[in-house]
């Protein structure tokens, strides 16, 4: 048993994990003992560690340059970013939060009904533009969903008025009257297939 291995003799499995098994003690009073044989680490090395982090130099980098274990790198890397956030990754958001505002104010107000219109609209004032995918995500974010937007006739109150009077006016025509009608109205019909779906977005 070498020299430093004697204040373990009581915690075999304490002295098997933290020394052969590379992992943490079991107690704390290993945990202490661990800490008192470290190598001392003095207040400049510390803030030259620090300092060389912040600058973003990697561990084996700031092993080299300050002669410190990379293991006593990683510690006080750990010690000084512990109480930072967990960065999530991927890449950052393309959209600030008044970018998005501006699509769900557009979409929300009825001035826009789909994403690719949405696109259009912000990437006249963005300098880098998008992709309506992006838009989508941004308007899933915020509660909208896609539907079919439904086909109705858009009449108004005069138009059902003036169609109820035609209709009273007419309903004792014969078909002789109305064959001297002319329809110069006209309309399309697909026979095969049709103009394609569109969507709209609701929340």
């Amino acid at each position: 048993m070498f020299p430093w291995e004697k204040p373990f003799r009581n915690h075999k499995t304490c002295l098997e994990m933290g020394f052969s098994g590379g992992n943490t003690t079991q107690c704390q009073q290993c945990s202490w003992l661990l800490t008192t044989i470290m190598k001392y680490i003095s207040a400049a090395q510390r803030s030259s560690v620090v300092s060389l982090l912040n600058d973003g130099y990697s561990y084996c980098e700031i092993q080299a340059r300050t002669g410190l274990g990379k293991g006593t790198v990683v510690r006080i890397s750990k010690e000084v970013e512990g109480n930072k956030e967990n960065n999530s990754g991927g890449c950052p958001s393309k959209l600030s939060a008044c970018d998005k505002q501006s699509i769900v104010h557009q979409i929300s107000s009825g001035k826009l009904d789909n994403a690719v219109q949405a696109t259009q609209f912000i990437n006249s004032i963005i300098p880098n533009p998008v992709t309506p995918q992006i838009v989508r995500n941004t308007l899933k974010e915020s509660g909208f969903y896609s539907e079919t937007k439904k086909k109705v006739p858009m009449l108004k109150l005069t138009h059902r008025q003036r169609r109820l009077k035609f209709a009273c006016f007419h309903q004792n025509w014969t078909v002789e009257d109305w064959k001297r009608v002319l329809w110069s109205d006209e309309t399309k019909i697909n026979r095969i297939g049709s103009d394609g779906k569109v969507y709209v977005w609701k929340q």
